[in-house]
């Protein structure tokens, strides 16, 4: 197969979306150039933060140019599936980064208006705008009523993106403290259901962006529903198993030490409920994710 011929795309910097996207290159830019000049990435999730703006400057920058150059369909994938996808992603690290890098950081530096301060608060403000700018491409590529685009780009797509990070961010805390999940077999079957929840979701974003649905041997709205079921099924036993064996009297500690948990800068109580909130997030985007799926597969048997 010949290359493909390089065109330049002027409309992929002077269009909504495209100024959109140099915004995002320039914040992410800046917040990790601030963050990498004051040595501010010491903290406990200052590794994650620092990942977060350079994986989002590199992907935003390397899209940029092939829009640029003309180069999108140089790869055999859903362009849009990818970016939306993408988009979505980056506005919830961002998110997160913006949220963990001051709430640690500031607690690093005892003076009242030194310099690092004021690195840091800039540092956040860009992170936040570049954020915006994720977010507000997410709101311009998003499918409207009775739009005909492509699936992540729908209301459930946007979910399944949603429940992929947040079933990460699970991982990352139990990775951390796997005796979270070790003591009781109840535990290890929450992490199960994580774990198949999270694969399902990933299969169905896979052959969406790679345009694969076809290879399905069900039609993919039924694997949709069927998908959301499993999940909404699974993560009830979840919502219901993990906070019962980890703060009832009986199998878990239901009261948080306040002198221990300050001292060790987070202890095994603040890590399980943060799992406990996560699962009820991912919970209820998943709710969401099998009714919008299950009208689906109704408004397809209609037509």
């Amino acid at each position: 197969m010949p290359p493909a011929a390089v065109v330049f795309n002027s409309q992929a910097v002077t269009s909504r979306l495209g100024v959109v996207r140099v915004l995002q290159v320039a914040f992410t830019c800046v917040a990790f150039s601030l963050v990498a000049h004051s040595g501010g990435k010491a903290h406990a999730y200052g590794d994650f933060c620092m990942f977060a703006w350079c994986a989002c400057f590199a992907c935003s920058l390397l899209l940029l140019l092939l829009e640029l150059l003309g180069q999108r369909g140089c790869a055999q994938i859903s362009w849009q599936n990818l970016t939306v996808t993408y988009a979505m992603l980056a506005a919830l690290l961002l998110l997160s980064a913006s949220v963990l890098h001051p709430v640690y950081r500031l607690r690093e530096i005892s003076c009242g208006s030194c310099e690092p301060r004021t690195f840091t608060i800039v540092a956040t403000v860009f992170s936040c705008l570049a954020f915006l700018a994720y977010a507000a491409e997410v709101a311009l590529t998003r499918a409207r009523p009775g739009e005909v685009t492509g699936y992540m780009a729908s209301v459930p797509g946007l979910l399944k993106v949603l429940e992929a990070f947040v079933a990460c961010l699970i991982f990352v805390v139990l990775a951390e403290r796997p005796d979270l999940y070790s003591r009781y077999p109840a535990l290890q079957w929450c992490l199960a259901v994580y774990c198949v929840c999270f694969v399902l979701v990933a299969v169905v974003i896979l052959l969406t962006v790679c345009q694969s649905t076809g290879r399905l041997c069900l039609p993919f709205d039924r694997f949709l529903a069927l998908c959301g079921l499993v999940a909404v099924l699974s993560y009830i036993t979840a919502a219901v198993l993990w906070p019962v064996y980890c703060f009832s009297d009986k199998y878990g500690e239901p009261r948080r030490s306040s002198s221990y948990c300050r001292n060790v800068g987070g202890c095994d109580w603040d890590m399980q409920l943060a799992v406990t909130v996560f699962t009820y997030v991912n919970l209820l985007a998943y709710v969401a994710d099998m009714v919008y799926s299950s009208r689906l597969v109704i408004i397809s048997r209609m037509l």
